[in-house]
């Protein structure tokens, strides 16, 4: 992952977006776009929001865009190649949840020794849904989706 694509404005909930979104990209026609104001209504987000969120995808190449009346998103690699851990370590510049459990701590002994316990804690934590999100591409997500609709 490049920081350089990472603001601190970013949310966890970006991720998520970005899946869906992605998941809306793989059922179109790749002859065509689809606006961003399309995939906002279909996400039920904020237009602008979902703006950003896409082109950090675009410039990951997980998405390819085409300016101008008939222009929008589509995806820019099959979906059976877009595992959810690549995804997820777009956006991820420091696990949020992983940075609130270890800033908890304070600087006497005992505080030092829980923030090496915690820290080893949530960096399992984090492997832990690296190693799950790996398994799943956005064409698997696809597929249910396709069968639960």
């Amino acid at each position: 992952m490049r920081k350089e694509y990472c603001t601190p404005t970013q949310h966890p909930k970006w991720f998520g977006l970005a899946v869906q979104a992605l998941v809306i990209l793989s059922q179109e026609d790749v002859s065509t776009a689809c606006p961003s104001i399309e995939l906002a209504r279909d996400l039920q987000s904020e237009p602008s929001l979902l703006r950003r969120i896409l082109s950090v995808l675009a410039k990951e190449g997980f998405i390819g865009t085409r300016e101008g009346r008939d222009g929008g998103y589509r995806l820019g690699k099959p979906a059976e190649s877009i595992r959810l851990v690549d995804v997820y370590d777009v956006f991820r510049a420091d696990s949020r949840l992983s940075f609130g459990i270890t800033e908890t701590v304070g600087t006497h002994p005992l505080g030092k020794c829980m923030k090496s316990a915690l820290e080893d804690i949530t960096q399992e934590m984090d492997d832990s849904m690296r190693g799950v999100l790996s398994k799943y591409t956005i064409a698997d997500l696809a597929k249910q989706l396709e069968a639960k609709l």
